[in-house]
């Protein structure tokens, strides 16, 4: 998939967001890079789990008004490994959300355990 096909879907599955979750998003970016920096190359015939997307940030459940500013929060997208993942188009779509999802969970205060549910 493209690059800017690929952002388009990462806005449409905000967009999608209900209204009460989205208008608590505040001063998050979303970016999408292909692999996480640190990931190792794929050694043949070994089964790695992809990193999928992270957020970096304090969640709002952890943020004071009396805290130095650190610059936005930021979520990133590993296009290449949510692509890897994923055997068509749809399920890349449908892989965007989930991870979008998923990690604006962890800047709302969940934890793994709790976004298993979500």
């Amino acid at each position: 998939m493209k690059r800017e096909h690929f952002v388009k879907v990462v806005e449409e599955a905000l967009d999608s967001l209900p209204q009460e979750f989205r208008s608590r998003i505040q001063n998050v970016a979303v970016l999408v890079e292909d692999v996480p920096p640190t990931q190792p190359s794929p050694k043949s015939g070994q089964q790695r789990r992809l990193l999928l997307g992270v957020f970096h940030g304090v969640p709002t459940t952890k943020k004071s008004m009396f805290d130095l500013p650190s610059g936005p929060d930021h979520i990133v997208l590993y296009q290449k490994n949510i692509e890897a993942v994923c055997s068509n188009g749809a399920e890349v779509c449908e892989q965007i959300r989930l991870t979008v999802i998923h990690e604006l969970g962890h800047y709302f205060g969940m934890d793994e355990n709790q976004l298993k549910d979500v």
